[in-house]
């Protein structure tokens, strides 16, 4: 019935900032851009076929579901090595808000994007079985 994640909505004020993090210092590609009626402008953007779905709205009012975080805590990303994740990422002015905290089964840590949405950075070592 369920399959995989289809996509993460992210609600930013600065869509422009929100890309360049998101391309430049994540990897992400644009896979399209769309804009809605009432102005809802959407980008969709593409990391190895995780969707996220950056919404910026007309409006400077925010949205009626303003302060609702239910169900959206972060979005986690697996990295192959997290010293060298830490390293490119360091190396573009992107400091980790935690961690990296390190468990015999995987090393976890977290950043933030520039609107503070948690990122969290997991690398797994061993998965059980």
């Amino acid at each position: 019935m369920f399959k995989r994640i289809d996509h993460i909505e992210l609600v930013t004020a600065d869509p422009e900032r929100a890309e360049r993090f998101y391309t430049g210092v994540l990897g992400f590609s644009v896979r399209s851009r769309d804009t809605v009626p009432g102005g809802l402008r959407l980008v969709y953007l593409d990391l190895g076929g995780t969707t996220v779905e950056l919404l910026t709205y007309a409006e400077p009012q925010a949205p009626a579901c303003e302060g609702s975080r239910l169900g959206y805590r972060m979005m986690a990303l697996e990295v192959d090595d997290m010293d060298g994740a830490l390293a490119v990422l360091r190396s573009k002015g992107i400091e980790p808000s935690w961690g990296p905290i390190r468990r015999p089964t995987y090393a976890r840590a977290e950043i933030r994007d520039p609107d503070g949405n948690a990122i969290e950075l997991r690398h797994w070592i061993s998965r059980a079985s």
